[in-house]
């Protein structure tokens, strides 16, 4: 006997035809977003690939007496999935929305309008190239080095206090009496003035010694106050030991103090680490201050996969850390350079390090 097919079952065919038929067209239709998940992990008391391709250290001083040293200090990375020309699929970021080692974020949060991915790259390059400098004297800094820098002006804000007062390549010794030896110390000062004049003391043309008053001017992005006086600054320094870095294919800012701290490991005598797998971000400046970074969550699960048991994380990153971090991994905040190496010496000794400062709901 035939059977005939109720409207039921017709219904339930032809509604998940539609249904695989959206799917498809999702899959092809653009996204306005991308993923971050963990990228790379890097040993800075290890090797990377070089230009030739043979691995070679990844800090490399000459100069200076090294030590050997054991364990691990690992940066980590985020890669971004997907860009202006080919986003993710709707189906890709569902199977990341249910990942808790990725984060789907907005494209122009990574991507801004009219930024291409390549304009993009040679930023985050930029950014490295900087970053290391940074690091390298923070760390000599540390360790009670000269680093010879020298505050330079890069250019003056048209329409700015600074303009017609100070021109390229001036370099800012003093303000208000005080020695300038970082940029970052430079725009502190001009902060904790709150807008009154500030006296610099500038040296023109290599030998040309003047003073110049500026009354910095107040802006407020994003509901934040910042007083300026509309300079772009760069810090240059004449190091008394050679530091090279390499790393490649890697860009962005966040490598910092990792790089300081591997270089600091590398000056002295013994494991900094005790032997133990540390991962860790931040940016770090000249002072030893360490700085928020982008993709934290996606590092701690890196840190993971990378077998290591603590993680330095910058204490203004501690928001985002908070009932993030994965089983197995201990979380240490940490706001400078100084900080950052004292915690380790609490790791290397076996000593209370429950004690150290963690991140909490109640972080400042």
């Amino acid at each position: 006997m035939a059977h005939t097919r109720t409207p039921r079952v017709g219904l339930g065919v032809w509604a998940l035809i539609i249904a695989l038929v959206a799917l498809v067209v999702l899959t092809f239709l653009p996204t306005p977003y991308v993923i971050q998940r963990p990228g790379p992990v890097y040993d800075t008391l290890g090797t990377a690939a070089g230009e030739d391709g043979e691995d070679v250290p990844l800090i490399a001083i000459e100069g200076a007496e090294t030590f050997e040293t054991t364990g691990s200090l690992n940066l980590l990375t985020v890669q971004v999935v997907g860009n202006r020309e080919r986003t993710p699929s709707w189906f890709e970021l569902a199977l990341a929305w249910m990942n808790s080692s990725r984060a789907v974020v907005p494209i122009d949060a990574v991507f801004p309008e009219g930024v291409t991915s390549e304009d993009r790259d040679e930023r985050n390059a930029a950014l490295m190239v900087d970053s290391q400098h940074e690091a390298t004297a923070a760390a000599l800094n540390e360790l009670g080095y000269d680093t010879g820098a020298e505050v330079k002006v890069v250019d003056a804000v048209e329409g700015s206090p600074a303009a017609g007062v100070l021109e390229e390549n001036d370099v800012i010794t003093e303000i208000d009496g005080v020695k300038v030896t970082s940029a970052a110390e430079l725009r502190e000062a001009i902060q904790e003035g709150e807008g009154t004049p500030v006296e610099l003391t500038v040296i023109r043309d290599g030998d040309q010694q003047m003073g110049v008053e500026i009354t910095p001017e107040l802006d407020t992005t994003d509901g934040v106050d910042t007083w300026l006086i509309g300079i772009t600054l760069t810090t240059e320094y004449d190091f008394p030991i050679d530091v090279t870095i390499q790393l490649d294919n890697v860009g962005g800012p966040s490598a910092g103090m990792m790089f300081a701290l591997g270089i600091v490991d590398e000056l002295t005598p013994g494991a900094m680490t005790g032997g133990n797998d540390i991962a860790g971000t931040g940016t770090i400046d000249a002072a030893g201050t360490v700085g928020p970074i982008g993709g934290i969550r996606q590092k701690l699960y890196g840190a993971v996969d990378a077998g290591a048991d603590y993680f330095l994380a910058p204490e203004s990153n501690c928001d985002e850390v908070v009932g993030h971090v994965p089983d197995g991994l201990q979380v240490i905040s940490t706001a400078t350079l100084e900080e950052s190496i004292d915690a380790l010496e609490v790791i290397a000794n076996d000593g209370d390090v429950e004690a150290l400062p963690t991140c909490t709901a109640a972080a400042e």
